[in-house]
């Protein structure tokens, strides 16, 4: 993975957990020609291993096909909660957990 072709590495995004794709804003352009464009996604593959989902892929340079990141997106159900995470040198580190019920147990008030 090459620090040089980012702006930032593994910038925090917060509950931004991206399944595919490329965050072109950290990109500052390709190290090895200099070019700055569209990333090609290669690789990319899909796993499961006890109940969690594991999608990995690697952002290439369009022109010179230098590989610039490795992607990885995770998702699982734990408990009454959906959780995903994502960790990759251009896209940042970001996780999420949302309720998988109608009502959010943790946004319920008490009403005592």
């Amino acid at each position: 993975m090459c620090g040089g072709c980012v702006e930032k590495e593994y910038p925090n995004r917060g509950n931004i957990c991206l399944e595919n794709g490329s965050f072109l804003l950290n990109f500052t352009g390709c190290a090895v020609c200099n070019k700055r464009d569209f990333m090609l996604i290669t690789n990319k593959s899909l796993k499961e291993e006890d109940g969690e989902e594991i999608v990995t892929y690697d952002h290439l340079c369009k022109n010179c096909h230098h590989v610039v990141a490795r992607h990885e997106y995770t998702f699982s159900i734990m408990d009454e909660f959906q959780e995903y995470t994502m960790l990759c040198l251009l896209c940042g580190k970001a996780e999420d957990t949302v309720s998988i019920l109608p009502d959010d147990p943790r946004q319920m008030t008490l009403l005592f």
